[in-house]
C-alpha cells in the first residue's frame, strides 16, 4: 500500500466514485472541477486545496472525513 497521502486520497476518490458508478466526467460536472484536474487527483499528482476536498465530498454525498479514510478499509 502506498504511503503518499496524495496517492491514498486519489485511490479513495476512485473507490467512492466507482461505487456510485460515476465517470470522471460526471464527477467533474457535479463538483465543478475540471475532468483533467480530477484525473490528476486520482493519480496522486495533485495537491488539493481544502475547498476542492469539500466540493468533491458534497458532489459525492460523503463527508470530507470519508474521503480521507484509507482506500479499501472502510465500508460506507
Amino acid at each position: 500500500m502506498p504511503t503518499d497521502p496524495k496517492i491514498l486520497f486519489g485511490l479513495r476518490l476512485v473507490e467512492i466514485r466507482k461505487r456510485r458508478e460515476w465517470s470522471q466526467e460526471r464527477l467533474a460536472l457535479e463538483s465543478g472541477l475540471a475532468r483533467s484536474y480530477l484525473g490528476g487527483i486520482e493519480r496522486g499528482q495533485r495537491n488539493l486545496a481544502l475547498l476542492n476536498i469539500y466540493k468533491l465530498a458534497e458532489a459525492l454525498e460523503v463527508t470530507p472525513a470519508e474521503l480521507m479514510e484509507p482506500p479499501g478499509e472502510v465500508e460506507t
